[in-house]
């Protein structure tokens, strides 16, 4: 990609200087030089200074290595930065943009400085995600020209900035701030100011929720992090994500959203107190949730709390045969991924019309995994022939796993499993796909409630690596041996949760879109907004929106409403927005109309 060269088409912000030196300013700093920017970077640590300028070299080396840069190029933007520790170097600056500690009293002391040194018609902004704004503005001699600017780590790769306004803020100093922003190839989104903005105030929120579930020892590190990476698509798990950004960082942010929204979710979980107080921060102190090779590093390395490899404490019950209960989507999915991991299967459903209608389901998509290259003619055949369909589920006789994917209703689940109670032999494994009731509400239907487990597939099944394994406090431990074995044999990750609403996904999942859905609601910022927002600066697969549609409206009110009613928690209550949006039948893709409107199929 070529470097653009200092042109006079650009916007009038020609020389930027940077205050603040570490791993953000340091980011910033390239991609201003790279967009042909005179950058001035300023930090009161000379050697802090000279390691930005190291990093710099580097940066651009290896970019000239993989062919993103010229020889010239480099050199040109090399040229274009100049370090030094002091402000007085900002003097000429079109605009500043601070990136130092999140402290009102730092921050207080730089703009003051700034305010003596720069231009009347000096633009001054923060880099901060945590504190006000308006605040930092209001304490200027020249608040019209203070705005917030906020990157994301690391900012040369990112494409969000959050171009925030303060009530104080003058619409020319937002345009000239957006209109930089596109040049430096940056996809902006204008929003207020308030606490974590759009993308933080929606990510801190969920990484405070995984903390505390690990800290109440619901499910350990590994498992948080492989769920939400397996289950949503994310590109880290929320702990080592945690670990990445700085535990005493998110502290600092969560306690500023929570001084203003006073939203449980947002008070900080207890955890991060401890771990910041105890210089355990993340990988720049070589240790937080997890422990690293060294400060810096982010190579995991083996700590007390790390699993042992294949150690079975409890041998599993054998399984040869396995019946699926459902006609539906996730139950045509499920034996099909059984089928293919070689399992007999039986798949029943009400009526034979209904099993039939499955496997023939299930052969079409054989078929186009054929069509794809992904297995032979004669595997998918193969894989076809281990599927028996059965119209009445005492074809479970014989079986040694029974799986139930009937209609997320307790009360038909219930009869389902008191009729598995009669019908499967004794010591076969019933498992339930709930993903959001009780499992334990289904064992009690049963005379062998230590026979019960749930087994939560996402959707579609045949692609979706995770499977999150639930034990209830009856469920034996043989039982839980067995499926760990199973999902192994189905090249599945398993991860362990205790039945509780939401298990660790949708538990940590949903409250992130209802409060993305609050920000709609509260006219803080347009759908298009917050999606791109979590796209661009969390590397979400989608936004809220796209993903709250696609799931569907009524399903995800259903979630909201189970977590609620379990945690008993005021910001867990489903938005009203979402419960009109269903009450009007507006459920999203399959009806044609959610948060968006869809062309009809």
């Amino acid at each position: 990609m070529a470097t653009p060269q200092s042109d006079p088409s650009l916007s009038p912000l020609r020389t930027v200087a940077v205050v603040g030196l570490g791993t953000m300013g340091t980011g910033i700093t390239e991609v201003l030089a790279r967009a042909g920017r005179e950058v001035i970077g300023i930090d009161v640590s000379e050697a802090q200074a000279a390691g930005s300028l190291a990093a710099l070299e580097a940066s651009t080396a290896r970019a000239v290595a993989r062919g993103r840069l010229t020889e010239q190029e480099r050199t040109d933007v090399l040229a274009r930065v100049r370090t030094g520790t002091d402000l007085t170097a900002a003097a000429d600056a079109d605009l500043v943009i601070e990136v130092v500690p999140e402290s009102y009293d730092i921050k207080h002391q730089i703009f003051r400085e700034l305010d003596r040194i720069v231009r009347p018609g000096t633009i001054l902004a923060t880099g901060t995600n945590a504190l006000s704004v308006t605040r930092l503005a209001a304490d200027s001699a020249r608040p019209e020209r203070v705005l917030g600017l906020h990157f994301f780590n690391p900012a040369p790769a990112m494409k969000l900035v959050e171009v925030v306004s303060s009530v104080l803020t003058a619409p020319s100093a937002v345009a000239a701030v957006t209109d930089l922003a596109l040049e430096l190839g940056k996809e902006p989104v204008a929003v207020g100011d308030r606490p974590g903005f759009v993308a933080d105030g929606l990510l801190f929120g969920y990484l405070n929720q995984a903390a505390a579930m690990y800290e109440a020892k619901y499910a350990s590190r590994e498992d948080i992090d492989a769920a939400m990476r397996l289950g949503c698509g994310l590109p880290m798990g929320p702990l080592a994500l945690l670990d990445l950004i700085g535990i005493d960082t998110a502290r600092t942010v969560l306690e500023a959203m929570y001084a203003e929204s006073r939203d449980r979710l947002h008070a900080p979980a207890p955890v991060l107190k401890q771990l910041s107080e105890a210089g355990l921060t993340g990988r720049k102190s070589g240790r937080g949730f997890y422990t690293y090779e060294a400060p810096g590093s982010a190579t995991v390395v083996r700590d007390a709390l790390t699993p042992l490899d294949g150690a079975a404490l409890t041998q599993g019950r054998p399984v040869r045969s396995v019946g699926v209960a459902g006609s539906g989507t996730m139950a045509s999915g499920i034996a099909e991924v059984f089928a293919k991991a070689g399992y007999q299967v039986v798949l029943a459903a009400r009526s034979e019309e209904k099993a039939q209608a499955a496997k023939a389901r299930i052969g079409k998509s054989l078929d186009r995994s054929v069509g794809k290259g992904r297995m032979t003619a004669e595997a998918a055949a193969q894989t076809l022939d281990l599927i028996s369909a059965a119209g009445s589920y005492d074809a479970f006789a014989d079986v040694d796993l029974a799986v139930e994917a009937v209609a997320e209703d307790l009360e038909i689940k219930q009869q389902l499993f008191a009729t598995l109670d009669k019908v499967c032999k004794p010591g076969a494994v019933l498992a339930t796909t709930t993903s959001s009731l009780p499992v334990v509400a289904c064992a009690r239907a049963t005379s062998r409630p230590q026979d019960v487990i749930g087994m939560h597939f996402f959707n579609p099944a045949p692609a979706m690596k995770l499977v999150e394994v639930v034990r209830t406090v009856l469920t034996g431990e043989d039982v839980h041996a067995t499926v760990r074995e199973v999902c192994a044999n189905i090249r599945k990750h398993a991860v362990d949760c205790g039945d509780r609403a939401g298990f660790i996904v949708n538990a940590l999942l949903f409250p992130y879109l209802n409060n993305a859905i609050k920000m709609v609601e509260e006219h803080y910022a347009s759908l298009d907004d917050i999606d791109a927002a979590m796209k661009l600066g969390g590397g979400y697969p989608m936004g809220p929106f796209e993903l709250l549609d696609v799931v569907g409206l009524d399903v995800s009110l259903a979630i909201e409403k189970v977590l609620h009613r379990e945690f008993r928690d005021p910001g867990l209550a489903p938005s009203p927005l979402l419960e009109h949006l269903v009450a009007a039948g507006c459920l999203g893709r399959k009806t044609g109309r959610g948060f968006r409107e869809y062309a009809r199929r």
